[in-house]
C-alpha cells in the first residue's frame, strides 16, 4: 500500500472534501470580484490582500482537517480560558481602531480574540454537554454553567463595544444548549424576559450609535441623510440592480461613494447592484448548500461532542449570513456583522474557515468510523 491514491494524488489530499472545498473557493472568489469592483477594478487595496489571506486560511482549513475529534474536545475548555484572558488583555492593552478597542497587537499579527471566540464557545458548550451526565439535562446544574460560560465572553465583548460579536456569541451558544436538549421551556421564559429586557438595555446600557442604530431600524425615514444614511443608500444599490444588475464593474453607488462601508458590512449591496437579484440568489443557495453540509455532518457523527459542535459550527455560519443580509436589506439594525468570504477583513474570513476546517475534521472521523 503506498498510500497514494489515482494519478499519484496522495490520500490525505484526495480524501478531503473537494466538493465542500470548491464551494467554498467559489464564494471567496465571487467576493474577491466584488471587492475589485468596490475599489474602481483595481486588485488594491482591498481584493489582493483579502485573496492572499484567504488562500493562507483554506491552507489552514485543509490542516484543520487531519486533526483528531478527540482533540478538539480535550481543548475546548483551554482555548475557552484563553480566549477570556485575552479579551481580558484587551480591555487592558488592546488597540483602539474606529473608536473600538478590540484588537491585541502582537507585532507580526493584530488578533481579534472576540472573533476566535465564536467557534470556541461552540466547542466549549459541546464539551460541557457531552461530559454531562444525561440524566442532568434538565437540571438547573446544566443551565447556569452554560450561562456562565456564554455571558462572560459577551460582556467582555460588549464593553468593547461589539454589539455584533456579542449578539453572535449568545446566539451560537444558546443553540448548542437547544440542541443538547434543555427543556423548551425554558427558552420560551428566556424569550420574554428578552422581550422586557430590550427596551431597557436600549435605553441604559447601550452607547449612542448603537441606541441610535437600533432606532434608526425602526424609523429610518427620520433621518434618511444622518442616521439613516447607510440604509437609505444600500436599499438604493440593491432596488437599482434589479434581477439582472448593471454589469461587472458598472455600479454607482458603491463607485460614485454613495454607498458607504461598500467593501465591508455592506458588500452585498455592493454586489446586488451590479448583478442583480440573480447575485443575491447565488450567494444565498451557496451558503444554504455549505451549511446543510455541516449539519449533515452532525447528523453523521458518532458522538455526541461532535453532534453538538457541527451543528452549532453550521448555525454560526448560517448567523453571520443571515444577519448580515438582514441588516443589508434594512430587516434588521445595522451592528457590523460582515458577509463571511465576501466581505474585506481577515476576521470574519478566519473564523468562517475555522469552522470549516473543524467541521471538515468531524467529517473525516465519520468517514473512518463508518468504513471501520
Amino acid at each position: 500500500m503506498s498510500g497514494f491514491g489515482p494519478d499519484f494524488v496522495p490520500a490525505p489530499v484526495a480524501q478531503l472534501p473537494w466538493r465542500i472545498i470548491l464551494l467554498v473557493i467559489c464564494i471567496g472568489g465571487f467576493g474577491l470580484l466584488v471587492l475589485y469592483s468596490a475599489a474602481g477594478g483595481s486588485l488594491r487595496p482591498w481584493a489582493l490582500p483579502q485573496a492572499v489571506r484567504f488562500a493562507a486560511f483554506i491552507a489552514m482549513a485543509m490542516i484543520m482537517s487531519r486533526v483528531p475529534e478527540r482533540w478538539w474536545s480535550m481543548g475546548a475548555f483551554p482555548m475557552y480560558a484563553l480566549l477570556v484572558v485575552m479579551l481580558f488583555g484587551v480591555e487592558l492593552l488592546g488597540a483602539v481602531r474606529g473608536g473600538s478597542q478590540r484588537w491585541l497587537d502582537l507585532g507580526f499579527i493584530r488578533l481579534q480574540p472576540s472573533e476566535l471566540m465564536k467557534p470556541t464557545i461552540v466547542l466549549a458548550l459541546a464539551r460541557f454537554y457531552d461530559v454531562l451526565p444525561t440524566g442532568e439535562i434538565r437540571r438547573f446544574s446544566a443551565i447556569w454553567p452554560a450561562c456562565i460560560l456564554i455571558g462572560l465572553p459577551a460582556a467582555f465583548v460588549m464593553l468593547q463595544p461589539d454589539l455584533g460579536t456579542a449578539l453572535m456569541i449568545c446566539m451560537s451558544g444558546v443553540t448548542v444548549m437547544f440542541l443538547a436538549g434543555i427543556p423548551l421551556r425554558l427558552f420560551v421564559g428566556g424569550a420574554l424576559a428578552a422581550a422586557v429586557a430590550i427596551p431597557l438595555a436600549v435605553n441604559f446600557i447601550l452607547h449612542d450609535y448603537q441606541r441610535n442604530r437600533v432606532l434608526t431600524f425602526l424609523h429610518p425615514e427620520d433621518d434618511p441623510l444622518g442616521t439613516g444614511y447607510h440604509i437609505s443608500q444600500s436599499k438604493i444599490a440593491i432596488g437599482s440592480g434589479g434581477i439582472f444588475g448593471k454589469g461587472f464593474l458598472n455600479g454607482t453607488q458603491s463607485h460614485l461613494d454613495y454607498l458607504p462601508e461598500g467593501h465591508t458590512d455592506f458588500a452585498l449591496a455592493t454586489m446586488m447592484e451590479e448583478w442583480g437579484l440573480l447575485g443575491g440568489v447565488f450567494l444565498i443557495v451557496a451558503f444554504l448548500l455549505l451549511i446543510r453540509w455541516g449539519i449533515n455532518v452532525g447528523v453523521r457523527a458518532q458522538t455526541k461532542f461532535a453532534r453538538l459542535t457541527a451543528a452549532g459550527l453550521a448555525t454560526t455560519i448560517f448567523f453571520y449570513m443571515a444577519i448580515n443580509m438582514a441588516m443589508v436589506m434594512g430587516l434588521a439594525p445595522v451592528v457590523g456583522i460582515p458577509l463571511p468570504l465576501v466581505s474585506f477583513g481577515g476576521s470574519a474570513q478566519m473564523t468562517t474557515l475555522i469552522c470549516v476546517g473543524i467541521l471538515m475534521s468531524i467529517d473525516r472521523q465519520n468517514r473512518h468510523s463508518t468504513r471501520w
